[in-house]
């Protein structure tokens, strides 16, 4: 039976943030119906001045959603707060939130997977707030979308081994690669973004998504909070969906962003002294990146010595 709290009730709220999204949402919306069986829910879409269409696409093959035309591209978590602002003014409340990118296509049933593990208890005392499907690449591999908080020493490790590797040693990367871990259900520190469900007790312990990450790391630092207050991220392996995207491991612009926000939320849980250490071994795992001609790693160097592409850079 549901873990959900007496006061969750309502549909549960799919929330979607889009900018310049016309040509993937189709495929999305298709995906929805099968994604939220079982389950009752409204669509909310935020959208971030797209100038492709977009917001005629959403009119177009999904009526009955609500569209927040936000005027700008203000960022992800900007899109997130302004979709769910438009969830909370529903007269009925909901019982949980799902928030996904409109490049996700979820397999049958996943929402339904996600929202009923929210709640549970764990061992540690814990509850779960936020619960992630497997996540799979258009080719079907698998991504490790797992993750352990950022520490020096794991910094460290994958600037001496690579992520990769680092990962099947919990000390020594982010990255969770263990196959066991997404064997079955698994608590992670934090996981990737692009599909999570939110319990309803945990969006409003946690409050607004923290809009100074214009992208990448607001979904860390959301499920880094969630956790300081007791309700922790964890993978339900029976809720399946797939992902289209991976723009920031190709894109100098976007990869620079994602590197320099690390470091940015490193400084957020740590002192002036440890936020240095950190930065440094970011910095050498970059350099030896860029030293093999990779430009996103050229990019990323160039930021992280104070040459700042944009505002959101350290």
């Amino acid at each position: 039976m549901p873990h959900q709290p007496a006061s969750a009730v309502g549909p549960v709220a799919v929330l979607v943030v889009t900018w310049n999204s016309a040509e993937v949402l189709p495929g999305f919306l298709d995906s929805l119906p099968a994604g939220m069986k079982g389950l009752d829910w409204r669509l909310v879409v935020a959208d971030n001045a797209s100038s492709d269409g977009t917001v005629a696409v959403v009119r177009e093959l999904a009526p009955e959603a609500t569209v927040v035309e936000t005027g700008r591209n203000g960022g992800y978590a900007f899109g997130v707060n302004a979709a769910l602002r438009a969830a909370d003014a529903w007269e009925d409340g909901y019982r949980a939130v799902l928030i996904c990118n409109p490049d996700i296509r979820m397999g049958e049933g996943c929402a339904a997977t996600l929202v009923e593990a929210l709640g549970s208890p764990l061992p540690d005392g814990s509850r779960v707030g936020i619960s992630v499907p497997l996540l799979y690449e258009e080719d079907g591999a698998l991504v490790h979308s797992l993750r352990r908080e950022s520490s020096l020493t794991r910094a460290l490790g994958e600037a001496v081994l690579g992520n990769r590797r680092a990962g099947r040693f919990p000390r020594l990367s982010e990255l969770v690669t263990a196959p066991a871990a997404y064997a079955g259900p698994t608590t992670a520190d934090w996981a990737t973004g692009a599909l999570m469900a939110l319990s309803r007790e945990c969006v409003a312990a946690c409050g607004p998504w923290d809009e100074s990450f214009f992208l990448y790391s607001e979904e860390t630092e959301y499920c880094l909070r969630a956790g300081d207050l007791g309700l922790s991220t964890r993978l339900e392996p029976s809720a399946r969906a797939t992902h289209l995207g991976g723009d920031s491991r190709v894109s100098p612009r976007l990869w620079s962003l994602l590197v320099v926000n690390r470091v940015r939320l490193y400084r957020r849980r740590h002192g002036l002294a440890a936020t240095a250490a950190f930065r440094g071994a970011v910095l050498l795992r970059e350099l030896s990146r860029a030293a093999l001609g990779r430009e996103p790693a050229r990019a990323a160097v160039a930021a992280l010595l104070g040459r700042p592409q944009s505002r959101h850079e350290v």
